[in-house]
């Protein structure tokens, strides 16, 4: 944002490009890192129950139904503490708030390794989503009180890259792990067990090493610190200047209600993919008189998408930043999507042939995700956006309740993954449509 803004809110300007690039790299060194490494561990215990199902369904005896239903219940969950958990960051403590909920659902990602019927699976599902609900939302907001609207795509594209990353990570893991029967107790138990344990430990650490503001932050310069507090003060008091809603104000904009639609539609395909994209594959592999490929194979081959998803996001987000543009870095990759969904179900009979398709369904996906997220903040004040985000969030992952349920449902009824693929598809593509109906103020928050 130019000088001048803050100078006619009566901030004086820190000069010195040596500073604020030492505050910026300080910033993102200490913190990118380790809010990475928390949010793998937070999807790994979101999306370990795909691989899980492998073997997990046939040896409890669950349907595609229950199974969908179970994996699905954990959004209902989820969208309890999502306004709560983003005001809760940003009025009080991100280090505070954060760290004990990752103590909580490690410890029930942990006891979901002892069900042993339906109505267990679907309330440990329910209560795990209730303890991660605060999670995703409240890191959003802690990342607007670190980073200048410049840095703030490259910063939710890091921050972000963990969703792939978790899959490469969790997914060979998975495999291995599917394989073992240890102590009387078979490998999908043993996969909720040890995925649980860094969540608990993770979430003790988050509560000494985080910091909630720059102004807090002992490992900054003071000249760091006033850098910082001065920037982020500047872009808050300029977009006060123009809109002066309350936080629940900023639910009923038009905006507000379009990224929540888009939020919708987009995690009802994408979370419907990720929990059965394992299983698609397996069943795959043995259609035509095939042999079924191995847990660890069908493990394997699910990491491959992820990997080149993982270069998607960061490109996306570095180029949402350098050319200041964000509708089209968003809509674009939907569209991308729908089309590689589409060819996946033209095309994708053979295993090969589908992980590439999946591969490019999986990289457009994800490549959506950092320039979406800057929205409420580009044009919301801070509390405002913080609801936003929050109210964004969990009505939007409502569709991650939807989405698993009726593929589940439709794969019981049908004996087939068909129709739930052009629900992905038709899904991505209405999510896709809604962003280019969104009214962004041009380039306001990027000059600078």
């Amino acid at each position: 944002m130019k000088d001048r803004a803050g100078q006619s809110f009566g901030l004086q300007p820190i000069t010195g490009i040596g500073i604020s690039r030492r505050a910026r790299q300080r910033i993102a060194r200490r913190l990118l890192p380790f809010l990475f490494l928390l949010y793998v561990i937070n999807y790994i215990d979101r999306v370990n129950l795909a691989y899980a199902a492998l073997t997990m369904q046939d040896g409890l005896g669950f349907s595609d139904r229950v199974f969908g239903f179970g994996a699905s219940i954990f959004y209902i969950g989820y969208f309890v503490l999502q306004i709560p958990g983003a005001l809760i960051v940003e009025r009080w403590s991100a280090r505070k708030w954060i760290g004990p909920l990752m103590v909580t659902w490690g410890m029930v990602t942990f006891l979901t390794a002892f069900i042993q019927s339906s109505g267990q699976f679907y309330t440990a599902r329910f209560v795990l989503g209730t303890a991660e609900a605060g999670f995703a939302p409240g890191m959003y907001v802690y990342l607007s009180h670190w980073f200048c609207q410049e840095d703030r795509g490259k910063a939710i594209a890091a921050f972000m890259c963990a969703v792939p990353v978790s899959s490469l990570i969790g997914a060979p893991i998975a495999g291995a792990l599917l394989a073992v029967h240890w102590f009387g107790m078979v490998g999908w138990r043993w996969l909720f067990v040890l995925e649980g344990i860094p969540a608990v430990l993770l979430g003790i650490v988050t509560v000494f090493y985080l910091t909630d503001r720059p102004s807090e932050a002992e490992w900054l310069t003071e000249a760091e610190r006033s850098w910082i507090s001065v920037e982020l003060e500047r872009e808050k008091l300029a977009k006060l200047a123009q809109q002066s809603w309350t936080a629940w104000q900023a639910l009923r904009q038009r905006n507000v209600v379009m990224l929540t639609l888009i939020c919708f539609f987009f995690v009802a395909a994408e979370t419907s993919l990720m929990l059965w994209l394992p299983t698609i594959l397996k069943r795959l592999s043995g259609s035509g008189g095939a042999a079924m490929l191995s847990n660890v194979s069908v493990a394997s081959l699910t990491a491959i998408p992820y990997a080149v998803a993982l270069v998607a996001m960061l490109l996306n987000g570095w180029h949402s930043d350098k050319t200041g543009e964000r509708q089209w870095h968003t809509a674009a990759p939907l569209f991308g999507a729908g089309g590689a969904f589409f060819l996946v179900i033209a095309l994708g009979s053979r295993i090969f042939l589908a992980v590439v398709l999946f591969t490019f369904v999986v990289a457009f996906l994800n490549a959506f995700k950092p320039s979406f997220w800057t929205f409420p903040t580009i044009t919301l004040g801070q509390s405002a956006a913080a609801a936003s985000i929050g109210f964004i969030n969990s009505v939007g992952n409502l569709g991650s309740f939807l989405g698993p349920f009726l593929v589940g449902y439709m794969a019981s009824a049908t004996h087939s993954f068909t129709s739930g693929l052009l629900f992905m598809m038709a899904s991505t593509c209405v999510s896709g449509s809604l962003v280019l109906l969104l009214k962004i103020p041009r380039r306001m928050e990027l000059v600078g």
